[in-house]
């Protein structure tokens, strides 16, 4: 089963999400875009809701944050559904620790899923991903790095993503208005 996700990011300025937009539509597959919200609940656990022009979802991610490969549950509704899940969670006693905003560009590009970000007060953010079985994630890792650097571009270091992260985490309320 396919439950593994797998995936690189890279933070990167305006010009290089312009050029890469420019090639993943040329060498690849455009699939669409679309405006996220995304709130981060206060628990052990990596739990998220979304809301999105396409609907909404909820999901757990296994795993520390950042990591490169972990498993994710993922159930998705329709986009009315989204203030009842978080009235759900706030029930069961989780509050929202970070909501974030973003623009999502997707694309399939060379077999794998491409997304370019634009996420209010964090920056611009290229990940390559790919869902697989838990047997084949170093390979699928290889493959992602490969295709990062195929693009020149070093996948920036987990501890920047956590620098930063905690950043935004500390100062999201006014960085998003």
């Amino acid at each position: 089963m396919a439950d593994v996700e797998c995936e690189l990011r890279s933070f990167i300025d305006a010009a290089k999400l312009a050029e890469l937009d420019a090639r993943f539509r040329a060498e690849g597959e455009y699939l669409g875009e679309e405006r996220q919200e995304t709130h981060y609940f206060d628990c052990a656990q990596d739990l998220r809701i979304q809301r999105s022009d396409n609907g909404a979802k909820l999901w757990l991610k296994r795993g520390a944050l950042h990591d490169d490969a972990r498993e994710e549950i993922e159930i998705r509704c329709g986009r009315e559904d989204f203030p009842k899940l978080g009235e759900v969670f706030g029930e069961l006693g989780y509050g929202v620790e970070i909501k974030w905003f973003r623009h999502r560009r997707r694309y399939s590009w060379r077999g794998v899923k491409a997304t370019l970000d634009s996420t209010k007060g964090y920056g611009d953010i290229l990940e390559l991903e790919s869902l697989v079985s838990d047997g084949e994630r170093e390979a699928a890792l290889v493959r992602l790095r490969g295709l990062m650097a195929e693009l020149g571009i070093e996948p920036t270091s987990k501890e920047e993503f956590k620098k930063r992260f905690e950043h935004y985490k500390e100062n999201w309320k006014e960085m998003v208005n």
